[in-house]
């Protein structure tokens, strides 16, 4: 295929004007530059300073794209119109971030001038691009130029200039001035001209940027899709096959060269947070300037407001992302919540380390632990009372044991799609050379299994998924543990190669003052709560070697039910420790949790303590904290969480 035929319909009948752009065409122009931002990721997030240095456009951007790429440009179509609408439509659902969202506002809008034309010429190209530059401004409370905008609106007004020329010289005289210049190639070729100059302006337009040495990122991305379209146009087919894309403007930074993160983070609102609303069936429109009010109204800033009156993309930043979504919940089904720790983000490009760790919300990891090692965490799906939540990111601990106490259904729990992981995975890739996920057991769950799937997806990442058999405060101390070797400089084959010889040596236990949660749930067989009506029991639980959770006797006491747990766990542990390790003196670090139950858990680490202390063995650090809902969900309020593991010596 030729270059002159690229904007040609294929089709036998009706045969459009050459200077048509046809559906076929669009399709594969559109693959060809997704893929170009695709392969220039990394570069744009080192460029990423504004909002925040959070280096993440480049993955923003890439997710947002790879939605169109595996939905709407996965199919042929013959009409431009219906490609438009469903590329709009992929690009909301999968937009990720500030930048994310402002692209899939911008092709929303050029769907929604061009639904109803089967091709496009170049004028009817040119105020579909227009209209969709006004949607991605609108899609804004607080518009800034020097941004994705600016270079958006500058392509906008050469394709208009271009369709002007064109329609001047027609009325004049068909072959009078170079009526080429304004045909749908032609044009297209003006607009990219003038979004590079636009790009390289951005410095100008915002002091951040020229403080940095670099360019908008989100900008730098819209060029990039434009010139693998550009590509597209002058190769043909072969561009779609690119892997890399030519060096752009800020490609070739080294990286020493590359900006540091920035302290630019607003602590109060350092949660970057997004959902997909959807007003299906009889329900009423989304009243964007209504909820544009009740995001102002929590407080949250870097609004983007992406899609229309049925499906629309939230994305803003804010101190409590629960309240982002209770506040979409009273406009529309609120599907699709993610929430990203920008403060954590930041950081973590300021630490040199060979190795980023990574675990997931049923893991209890003690949040001074967390913020000294910049643990990275992917939360569980808990859902109370029909509604989906976010476990320890949308819904707090405490908060959920509120809700649980006075709540007529069981809570359930699910393990985080795919694309949980793999976003994290991705922005991990771009700053660390490797990454080691210390997952929940695969025995009681598949959460592990989506990690698995979703670092088989990413091309040329190392990812270990390690199994870490345990849950709880048990998981957690494998990923303390993990991450504190990473930061003592640790490759990632040593730390898996630690993580195994400690993980026989990592046991957890716990107390159930509810069984019924446990039975209904699956973790405990369902003879176990006759048997402990009958018998008057407390039962005690433990992770077995196979990583299920299983019941290994009963405390008699109630009133006294710490003390005598204390006293059970000391004395199987110290035994268990000391012929695992060989060694006499039993060094340990411990993590208590428990279930709404703090009184009790104070009661159990004094005597924990006492206890492990008669049998000789010394506690170097011992953490008490608030089991999740992910592990709370199934073990019922009141549950009491012990964990050990021997100090690294």
């Amino acid at each position: 295929m030729s270059a002159q035929d690229l904007f040609s319909d294929p089709a036998p009948t009706p045969i459009p004007p050459p200077t048509a752009l046809t559906a076929p065409a669009l399709r594969r122009a559109l693959i060809a530059g997704a893929r170009r931002v695709i392969a220039a990721r990394d570069g744009l997030n080192k460029i990423n300073v504004f909002p925040v240095a959070d280096g993440d456009t480049g993955n923003n951007l890439a997710f947002t794209l790879g939605s169109v790429l595996n939905g709407a440009l996965s199919r042929r179509s013959r009409h431009i119109g219906e490609l438009l609408r469903r590329v709009g439509d992929d690009a909301i659902d999968g937009a990720r971030g500030n930048s994310g969202a402002i692209l899939a506002q911008f092709l929303h809008g050029v769907a929604e001038h061009a639904r109803s034309r089967p091709v496009l010429d170049a004028a009817a190209l040119a105020a579909a691009v227009r209209h969709g530059a006004a949607s991605a401004r609108s899609a804004l409370a607080k518009p800034v130029d020097g941004t994705i905008l600016s270079v958006i609106d500058s392509f906008a007004d050469a394709l208009q200039d271009a369709a002007a020329q064109l329609r001047d010289a027609k009325a004049g005289d068909a072959k009078a001035g170079d009526a080429k210049l304004g045909d749908v190639r032609g044009s297209f070729a003006r607009g990219l001209a003038q979004a590079r100059s636009a790009l390289a302006r951005t410095p100008q337009q915002m002091a951040l940027l020229q403080k940095a040495g670099v360019v908008d990122a989100g900008a730098q991305g819209f060029v990039d899709l434009l010139e693998g379209i550009a590509e597209f146009v002058e190769t043909g087919p072969r561009s779609i096959r690119m892997r890399a894309p030519p060096p752009a403007a800020n490609d070739a930074l080294a990286e020493d060269d590359a900006h540091p993160a920035h302290d630019d983070v607003d602590p109060q609102r350092r949660w970057c947070t997004e959902c997909l609303l959807l007003a299906d069936g009889d329900a009423p429109p989304i009243e964007r300037e209504a909820l544009r009010a009740a995001l102002a109204a929590i407080d949250a800033d870097s609004t983007v407001l992406a899609g229309g009156e049925r499906r629309m993309r939230v994305h803003a930043h804010v101190g409590q992302p629960q309240a982002l979504f209770d506040a979409c919940a009273r406009f529309a089904v609120v599907e699709g919540m993610k929430a990203d720790d920008m403060l954590l983000q930041s950081r973590s490009l300021e630490q040199k380390r060979q190795v980023a760790v990574v675990t997931d919300s049923a893991a209890d990891v003690p949040e001074a632990i967390a913020e000294r090692y910049g643990l990275h965490l992917v939360p569980v799906r808990v859902n109370l009372d029909e509604r989906d939540y976010l476990d320890k990111v949308g819904l707090a601990t405490g908060e959920f044991y509120r809700r649980m106490a006075v709540s007529r259904q069981l809570p359930r729990t699910s393990q985080p799609p795919p694309g949980d992981f793999r976003r994290t995975f991705e922005f991990l890739r771009s700053h660390r050379p490797a990454t080691v996920y210390v997952g929940l057991s695969r025995a009681v769950s598949g959460t592990l299994q989506s990690a698995e799937h979703a670092a088989a997806r990413i091309e040329g990442a190392d990812v270990r998924v390690f199994d870490s058999v345990n849950a709880a405060g048990g998981q957690a101390l494998l990923a303390w543990r993990a991450a504190e070797l990473a930061e003592t400089g640790a490759d990632a084959d040593a730390i898996v190669r630690e993580l195994e010889r400690l993980r026989p040596q990592t046991l957890t236990y716990a107390i159930l003052r509810d069984i019924s949660h446990a039975v209904r749930g699956g973790r405990v067989p369902r003879w176990a709560a006759p048997a402990v009506r009958f018998t008057g029991l407390t039962p005690i639980a433990s992770i077995r070697a196979d990583g299920r959770l299983g019941l290994i006797g009963g405390l008699v006491a109630k009133a006294k039910a710490p003390e005598a747990f204390a006293r059970y766990v000391a004395k199987r542990a110290v035994a268990a420790l000391r012929a695992a390790t060989g060694a006499d003196d039993v060094r340990l670090r411990a993590i208590v949790g428990h279930c709404d139950a703090r009184d009790d858990a104070t009661r159990l680490i004094a005597a924990l303590r006492e206890q492990l202390d008669r049998r000789g063995a010394q506690v170097d650090e011992l953490h008490l904290v608030e089991t999740g809902p992910a592990i709370g969900a199934h073990a019922g309020r009141g549950t009491l969480v012990v964990s050990l593991q021997p100090t690294p010596r």
